[in-house]
């Protein structure tokens, strides 16, 4: 029989009873210390910063918060996106699906990355609403303070809270390539120090970072799981137009995994993957036109899932 693979939908349902769905929350005044100038410039080599923000309003308007932001003149701006984005959510999927329950994911840029009273208003404002049982934070491990680590874990004495760092590679070679900014301990300590906390960590591994063996990505997995995630996301590198690895791809000193590559370094991950760590994603695409690399990564979602679940069953797994 094959084996159940143990995923944060069935997770979330085993706690609360029902289907739990995510509402992706992309607010004003929110970047990354990685393209503002603070650790590098430009964001990483596979960035395209306006993909990562769907939802925020373009606007002349250049103000970005970081950590010492003395004031946050968007306030009211952001509180309101949070308003328009968590009712129409709910709505379309209450309509859809009959959803009654939700998790405020917080996913575009940063979302630590700025002063600790403008994350209270926010998150606390999340939490309010009817049926919304908790947050995802998505951040980076240089963009988060104790003390914004403290408030969440406070916050989760009584709501489901997660925090989703980055990780990618535990190369620090690998995330100089890829303009990261930061090293690996650096993300190791932000994991361990959610953890001590009491928080639920999701981890996000890349796999097909540049001169990576699949030795290498299997290391950063297993190092990942060590630390103590709780869930586990993962993606394939693609290759977007207006990007640093763009050009990379056109010089050919990138070559990005073929399907079948990504599948055999994504079972092996799964296979050492403790059973206790949920798996919140087994891809990642991009349906537009920006795709330059590899193709696969623009098929069909549903396509690109049909696939990955066969060969997973051939190995021994259900998804």
């Amino acid at each position: 029989m094959p084996q159940q693979l143990f995923t944060f939908g069935q997770y979330l349902k085993d706690k609360f009873g029902q289907k739990v769905y995510k509402i992706p929350i992309a607010l004003s005044g929110f970047t990354c210390p990685n393209i503002d100038g603070t650790v590098a410039t430009g964001g990483c080599s596979f960035c395209l910063n306006d993909s990562f923000s769907p939802n925020v309003k373009k606007t002349k308007e250049r103000f970005f918060l970081n950590l010492n932001s003395q004031d946050n003149p968007l306030l009211n701006r952001q509180l309101q996106e949070l308003d328009n984005q968590i009712k129409s959510h709910q709505e379309i999927l209450a309509k859809r699906y009959k959803a009654k329950k939700f998790i405020a994911y917080f996913q575009a840029f940063t979302n630590t990355y700025a002063p600790l009273e403008t994350l209270q208003i926010l998150y606390k404002k999340a939490l309010e609403y009817d049926g919304v049982v908790g947050l995802s934070i998505g951040t980076r491990s240089d963009s988060v303070t104790d003390e914004t680590l403290e408030f969440l874990a406070e916050l989760s004495k009584t709501k489901e809270i997660w925090v989703e760092y980055g990780i990618q590679s535990i190369y620090d070679e690998t995330l100089e390539k890829i303009n990261r900014g930061h090293s690996s301990q650096n993300v190791k300590e932000a994991i361990l120090k959610s953890k001590s906390l009491g928080l639920n960590v999701c981890g996000h591994l890349i796999f097909g970072l540049p001169d990576e063996t699949k030795e290498m990505m299997l290391n950063s997995a297993v190092a990942s799981y060590e630390w103590g995630i709780d869930s586990v996301k993962y993606h394939p590198l693609y290759v977007v137009k207006n990007t640093l690895l763009a050009n990379e791809l056109k010089a050919g000193k990138y070559t990005p995994l073929e399907l079948s590559e990504y599948i055999e370094v994504l079972i092996e991950a799964i296979k050492l993957k403790p059973k206790n760590i949920s798996i919140q994603r087994v891809t990642a695409g991009i349906d537009d036109d920006t795709l330059l690399a590899p193709k696969w990564c623009g098929y069909y979602k549903q396509k690109l899932i049909t696939i990955i679940r066969r060969e997973l069953l051939k190995a021994g797994f259900r998804y």
